[in-house]
């Protein structure tokens, strides 16, 4: 007969009290505390970067709501990251518009001038590149958002330089 692992990770001693915290904020605002879930889920990611098993279980554990249910919600929603991420994430928009308005080259020159593909993050961590399939600025296309940033009616040369931007920012925040 075989057996079946389970995992039980015990929230209070995973989550930290100010993630806990915010998570009941959102709970007491909610019909109902599964309901909290996409909001737990961004608290969490707020102060981790990204959501771990472990991460998810206790958010589950802590919400008294089924793991599968707040997995379909975690990997529903393109801005809940199961996996580490860089420093800064670069969701660039595929929609339409920007197919039209020339987001293939702003890609292309996104991609040569970080050296990774969609999905990756530079060796030194500061940047992972993912697509998005709408950013809401068809009339400002091609665009792409960093963090909660967006940048609008780029070119190759803008985009590029956003992204020299910040990572001459990160640096700089590195020697503080």
């Amino acid at each position: 007969m075989n057996s079946i692992d389970t995992v039980t990770i015990d929230y209070q001693t995973y989550l930290s009290a100010a993630e806990i915290a915010a998570i009941e904020h959102e709970v007491s605002i909610m019909e109902t505390r599964d309901a909290a879930g996409i909001e737990a889920l961004k608290v969490v990611q707020a102060h981790r970067g990204w959501i771990s098993d472990d991460s998810l279980f206790a958010i589950s554990d802590l919400l008294a709501m089924p793991i599968a249910q707040l997995e379909g919600v975690a990997t529903f929603y393109n801005l809940i990251y199961r996996q580490p991420v860089g420093q800064y994430v670069i969701h660039v928009c595929d929609s339409i518009a920007c197919h039209l308005m020339g987001y293939e080259a702003v890609l292309i020159a996104i991609k040569q001038h970080l050296a990774i593909d969609y999905g990756q993050t530079t060796a030194d961590g500061k940047f992972t590149l993912l697509s998005n399939a709408c950013l809401g600025c068809c009339d400002k296309a091609p665009a792409m958002m960093v963090g909660t940033e967006h940048y609008q009616n780029l070119t190759p040369a803008s985009a590029v330089a956003v992204l020299a931007q910040l990572a001459a920012k990160g640096e700089a925040d590195d020697c503080s």
